[in-house]
């Protein structure tokens, strides 16, 4: 990925910061969930959404055990190596040992300092926080925004 789209992805994450939590919203200002900024971001950067989004639960096919939101990203984001340092790039984290993974984050630059995440989680809203250690190892996949500006 090219470093003016790095810096276009962050500059449209970091305008949703802010942004309440709603279970799947993606309007910004209005409400967001993790998949929501992620798909906002990709509609002010790249265009349209690739494909129509299904209704879904919060628990994102716990019960079923399947890896929907993993077998999503993998058809419309790149898979590059787990490196945080990436400013921009997709992260997919399992919030429990042996559960789906379900969660979606943006890296951020490191300009405050330290690592740090963009993200939409219940009771927060859209927010960029540090990426500890405890996020950190859960994340299980890591995915690029394809170049595909006008």
């Amino acid at each position: 990925m090219t470093l003016d789209l790095r810096v276009e992805i962050l500059r449209a994450a970091r305008g949703w910061i802010g942004t309440p939590y709603r279970h799947q919203s993606s309007v910004r200002g209005q409400g967001a969930d993790c998949l929501g900024l992620l798909r906002g971001v990709w509609r002010e950067v790249l265009g349209q959404e690739p494909e129509a989004v299904p209704s879904y639960t919060a628990d994102w096919s716990e019960p079923s055990g399947q890896e929907r939101l993993w077998r999503a990203a993998g058809r419309h984001l790149c898979l590059v190596p787990i490196t945080p340092d990436a400013a921009g790039d997709v992260v997919l984290f399992r919030m429990r040992s042996r559960a789906v993974a379900k969660h979606l984050a943006i890296l951020g630059d490191g300009s405050q300092g330290f690592k740090t995440i963009i993200h939409a989680y219940s009771g927060a809203g859209v927010v960029e926080t540090a990426l500890t250690d405890a996020w950190a190892r859960r994340i299980v996949a890591q995915f690029e925004f394809p170049d595909r500006r006008g």
